[in-house]
């Protein structure tokens, strides 16, 4: 088995690419946040934040604009945090599933009997 190493991107591009920023300063994209451009690419714009405009036309997850840009998640974060400021796009968080939805553990116990019973 060889080893490849994880980030195979020339990191000169990559600090170009986020301004020498090297972290986003919030936490504000988690990896399914849905990302939905306001707004359309403009002439003068970064390259990838006009990709970014274009892929999010409809709600897309921070990890697929990731891949489609092949950029690490860090990066991409910083760039989502650049559009975000100046308005072209919003977050969409997942909903998180409440906790009393989940079934009564007694309720799958009683079930799990009665398939064994048939």
């Amino acid at each position: 088995m060889s080893r490849r190493p994880v980030d195979v991107g020339d990191p000169d591009r990559l600090y170009t690419i986020t301004g020498g920023r090297s972290r986003a300063d919030g936490g504000a994209f988690d990896l399914v946040t849905l990302i939905v451009s306001e707004c359309e690419p403009s002439t003068g714009q970064q390259s990838e934040h006009v990709r970014i405009l274009e892929l999010c036309r409809h709600p897309t997850a921070v990890v697929e604009i990731a891949a489609e840009l092949s950029l690490p998640i860090t990066v991409v974060r910083i760039l989502l945090e650049d559009l975000q400021a100046t308005g072209r796009i919003t977050a969409r968080h997942p909903r998180v599933a409440a906790s009393a939805a989940l079934p009564d553990s007694a309720l799958l116990t009683e079930v799990l009997h009665g398939l064994r019973n048939l």
